[in-house]
């Protein structure tokens, strides 16, 4: 459910209003990025992803069946934590199992199950045995597969693409909007000639879109004008 307008926890000296954006955004909440849909305090620049401004007190996951997940608004103990999804730290908001210690991201906790848009349909998988098409390694974290079976994507694997592409500019908070080239990396269609080492690569360069999208907690935006063109050098 969306509301135009909220009060939160973490930010009680202001109300946040809903917006969408095509900017990325660092939230405040779990300080991982985001884009798309989000509560914003444009007075003190305070941002939340969607799932961190209306989270639920607890939730089940399919991966974990034993576990309940609470929400906390800082992860619990002194020790440093991950995600068991993205395998990324636990810096702010976060999903735990006080039972089995394990730990979700807000959006990571949110992941679609399947991501389809007509065209392409990618499961999420705790673990998958074939490699990704970005590390070329396997069972790293959860990770998206298409329904052909010939794309994998790490959700870590996803995060550190835009890790290494945006980063803190000072003080400004702002997010240097270059989604890295894919081009390199999915053109590894051995014995395959040229127009299907393309279509290979358009297919993968779009899946990544979706899984994008996804992470950054916004499953149904497409973000082009972000996004652009994967198969750019």
């Amino acid at each position: 459910m969306k509301y135009d307008e909220i009060s939160h926890f973490g930010h009680p000296k202001h109300k946040l209003k809903f917006e969408y954006t095509e900017n990325p955004f660092k939230c405040d909440g779990c300080k991982e990025v985001g884009i798309g849909s989000r509560y914003k305090c444009s007075t003190c620049d305070y941002d939340l992803h969607m799932h961190c401004a209306l989270p639920e007190p607890s939730i089940t996951h399919r991966f974990y069946t034993k576990c309940s997940f609470q929400f906390l608004p800082r992860p619990p103990g002194n020790s440093p934590r991950y995600c068991n999804a993205c395998e990324k730290d636990i810096t702010g908001f976060v999903y735990h199992c006080n039972s089995c210690g394990f730990d979700l991201h807000p959006c990571c906790a949110k992941l679609p199950m399947v991501l389809d848009d007509g065209e392409v349909k990618l499961y999420l998988y705790r673990k998958v045995s074939a490699p990704c098409h970005r590390c070329g390694r396997k069972g790293r974290s959860w990770s998206y597969r298409s329904t052909c079976k010939k794309y994998n994507l790490h959700v870590a694997c996803v995060k550190e693409m835009l890790a290494e592409s945006w980063h803190w500019q000072g003080k400004n908070r702002k997010l240097e909007t270059r989604i890295p080239s894919l081009k390199n990396t999915l053109q590894t269609h051995h014995g395959k000639s040229k127009g299907k080492v393309q279509k290979c690569c358009e297919m993968a360069g779009l899946a990544v879109q979706f899984v994008i999208s996804a992470v950054l907690g916004d499953p149904t935006t497409l973000i082009a004008g972000v996004v652009g063109s994967l198969m750019k050098s």
